[in-house]
């Protein structure tokens, strides 16, 4: 499969006390067309950064360096106005609070007509039958009632859905997810993931998921990006990364998830992420991680693969695979 989606050395940075503070810190990834990768991580890692980055949504004094690649055509040297119809139109985003990404002003029904006709040249009967046709795909009941409903009078669950069909409403090639299913039951969770998969297989797009949810990443990923403190410490299949976490990190996110029938207290991992003011030496985890050794502090570590379609940057690793050879 050709790749959709091509991030190189991508740096966010933010004017912060008259400093260049940098959020996302060298990310690399690629995205094959009709696939869907996962990105996990604790919060204040820098997974909504990259995704916004992704989407050229960035706030007054923040800067964007390296390359994102959307079908072979860059994005970064996009002008904001050309930014503006690759937003809705090739590129889709599911924000993690519904009823913040829906304006409270308007009717549902009224913001995904406008997505549309903002993107296609359609008059506005055609434009509220595609709209009654999304509710109805996105599993949302009496559709031609609900799109005049305004987003408070619609469930946490059907909210969710009417983001989702505005996603939709102009078939992007690539749908951007940040945390989409945080602030729902297990129930409607299990539903929006089930709609996910149906809505890629009918669409044929390529998803960029983000969440802190193991189970999530398992249910969904065709590959996984472990992401720390603004860096991928691990990337490869989500078989691989499950079943053979090679980054300490990792391995702790996947220890503290329960498991059917595990009884006693969870491992945790202690401590918190580094703030973006105060990155330190070598490697970010090591003031948490249970293996770090003296050089972990004050050596970076490179990204290696382990494998063909897995890699890790950790010094362990980096020790062990010189080992080998």
């Amino acid at each position: 499969m050709a790749e959709l989606l091509e991030i190189d050395n991508l740096i966010t940075e933010f004017s912060i006390r008259k400093q260049w503070i940098a959020a996302v810190r060298g990310v690399s990834l690629e995205l094959k067309k009709g696939s869907t990768l996962v990105v996990l991580g604790e919060s204040g890692s820098g997974k909504s950064v990259m995704l916004r980055s992704v989407l050229g949504l960035k706030p007054s004094g923040a800067r964007l360096s390296g390359s994102i690649k959307l079908a072979g055509d860059e994005m970064l040297s996009k002008s904001a106005k050309e930014m503006e119809r690759i937003r809705g139109g090739r590129i889709a985003m599911i924000f993690q609070d519904a009823l913040s990404a829906l304006d409270p002003l308007y009717r549902v029904g009224d913001q995904i007509i406008e997505t549309i006709r903002s993107h296609e040249r359609v008059n506005f009967s055609e434009a509220q039958r595609r709209t009654i046709e999304l509710l109805r795909r996105v599993g949302i009941p009496s559709p031609e009632e609900r799109m005049r409903a305004f987003p408070h009078e619609m469930s946490g669950g059907m909210r969710q859905r009417a983001v989702i069909a505005m996603a939709l409403a102009c078939n992007p090639d690539l749908l951007l997810a940040d945390e989409p299913t945080t602030a729902l039951d297990v129930t409607i969770q299990a539903q929006i993931l089930r709609l996910f998969k149906e809505i890629q297989k009918d669409f044929g797009m390529s998803i960029v998921l983000v969440t802190h949810d193991i189970g999530v990443a398992a249910e969904m990923a065709d590959d996984i990006a472990v992401m720390y403190a603004g860096k991928i410490v691990e990337h490869g299949s989500a078989g691989q990364v499950l079943s053979r976490p090679q980054h300490p990190y990792t391995q702790g996110l996947i220890g503290a998830t329960p498991r059917k029938g595990q009884t006693g207290r969870l491992p945790t991992i202690p401590g918190y992420p580094p703030l973006i003011t105060e990155m330190p030496h070598g490697c970010s985890f090591a003031s948490r991680c249970p293996k770090a050794g003296p050089g972990c502090r004050e050596q970076t570590p490179l990204f290696v693969r382990y494998d063909e379609d897995h890699g890790a940057a950790c010094l362990l690793l980096e020790e062990k695979l010189q080992a080998e050879f």
